[in-house]
């Protein structure tokens, strides 16, 4: 068997670059002297965080293929930990039973631990687009005023979704890369009278922006008589988001991004102040929070949930447990700085303002005479590195990386290592070399 840690893998990255690793290797497997394999067979399998690189033996010969999956650098989904993954592979159980009422009490404590709140915590069987319909449809009644700061694509759906479930969505227009102040905040309630709720993309995953200042914003709010409602899909788990101190009487959170589980659930928070409200709503049938309340006192959802992705993100609550939250967000941090060190060494332009700037998505501009297409569909194809192109009016003109979840050092090293031999591959004139060590250097800092 391939036996590597993941500490000794990345130091040899350090001398190592992406352009002298091939994606398919031919070789004979190091574990068919020790063990007999059928044809076909997975005979090894050594894991680099959570890229997983098999030896696949396809005949009897000894001679077996070394393949290796792609290493997502989306903002969600994003890579998952094969203690996640191995997670799904338990029987699927009655959701009605003993057994899913200890799974999902378990859940509910450690959520509670990630949201820092005391408040109420569902999980529900959606995509993150869900949860914002979700949290708009339980506190909206027709002609009820909601405003949105909008700064991004996820904040233009947020609106939307104010209006197609008959609200009156107030818009505060944000330039994109920049993000909501407390002071535009305290415009808005000058300027506007008896809004239901103010509404907030913490972190805008188009633009690479985040929201600073919560607190502040949450505590105008409430000076107010409105709601704070917050969607975190992207950053709760990989930055600091206290919703009780912040005040934030709803919150969204998605699987797929930083809390590392597959795609297909949505997480809410839900205080006091925000149950006030719900219970005079038009509330919708599938999303009515206040069905899942009653099922709560039960440690059951209304309807049937996807058990082996409760198993999967059960298991990440506990991993994110184990590092402790403030370590992972210093980690997601650091991660963040090291790719904006060596993005900028190559030349790139970071979208976001510098004091909006994400330490879970990082978005930045095309150099000069780089094709959006042929740059993601090179580093995709010739070095097994996923990342995102633009969104709604910035669609072709930037790429978005995701810091996310299990990234670490290695993730990093190897995506600026990616970047720089898709740049000589597309005939980018540049100092080769330049960005890793930019990134190798903020790591080094801190050794």
């Amino acid at each position: 068997m391939i036996l590597q840690t993941r500490k000794r893998f990345q130091a040899d990255w350090r001398t190592t670059h992406v352009s002298d690793l091939h994606p398919l290797t031919t070789a004979t497997c190091p574990g068919r002297a020790d063990v007999g394999h059928a044809s076909s067979d997975i005979c090894a399998c050594k894991e680099f965080s959570s890229i997983f690189l098999f030896w696949v033996c396809s005949d009897a010969s000894g001679i077996c293929e070394l393949e290796n999956s792609q290493l997502l650098m989306l903002p969600g989904p994003t890579n998952v930990p094969s203690r996640v993954m191995r997670a799904m592979a338990k029987p699927v159980i009655n959701h009605r039973g003993p057994e899913f009422r200890d799974l999902y009490r378990r859940m509910l404590d450690n959520l509670k631990f990630v949201f820092e709140t005391k408040g109420d915590v569902f999980v529900l069987t959606a995509s993150g687009t869900g949860g914002v319909e979700c949290a708009i449809r339980n506190i909206l009644s027709n002609g009820d005023k909601i405003a949105v700061a909008v700064n991004g694509v996820f904040s233009e759906r947020l609106r939307n979704a104010v209006t197609a479930f008959g609200g009156r969505g107030i818009e505060i227009p944000i330039d994109w890369g920049s993000a909501i102040t407390p002071a535009r905040v305290e415009d808005l309630f000058e300027k506007e009278k008896s809004l239901k709720a103010l509404a907030v993309v913490y972190n805008e995953t188009s633009t690479g922006a985040t929201t600073r200042k919560l607190k502040e914003i949450g505590k105008i709010c409430h000076d107010n008589g409105a709601l704070f409602v917050v969607d975190a899909i992207s950053i709760l788990g990989g930055d600091a988001l206290p919703v009780d101190e912040w005040g934030v009487d709803i919150c969204v959170a998605g699987s797929q991004k930083c809390l590392m589980t597959p795609p297909g659930l949505v997480i809410l928070s839900v205080n006091e102040r925000a149950w006030k409200v719900a219970e005079s709503a038009r509330r919708s049938y599938y999303f009515d929070l206040l069905e899942y309340r009653k099922f709560l006192a039960n440690y059951e959802t209304p309807y049937t949930p996807a058990v082996t992705l409760f198993y999967a993100l059960d298991e990440a609550l506990l991993m994110i447990k184990e590092e402790g939250l403030q370590p992972r967000y210093n980690r997601h941090n650091l991660c963040a700085r090291s790719l904006y060190a060596g993005l900028e060494a190559l030349g790139f332009q970071i979208f976001p303002q510098a004091e909006f700037r994400s330490q879970v998505v990082v978005a930045a501009n095309y150099l000069p005479k780089v094709d959006d297409k042929k740059f993601r569909d090179l580093l995709r194809e010739r070095y097994h590195v996923v990342v995102a192109g633009g969104m709604g009016k910035l669609k072709g003109t930037m790429f978005r990386i995701g810091v996310m979840g299990t990234v670490s050092e290695f993730e990093i090293l190897t995506t600026i290592g990616a970047i720089e031999s898709t740049l000589v591959d597309l005939g980018i004139k540049f100092e080769y070399g330049i960005g890793s060590r930019a990134s190798r250097d903020v790591f080094g800092k801190q050794d």
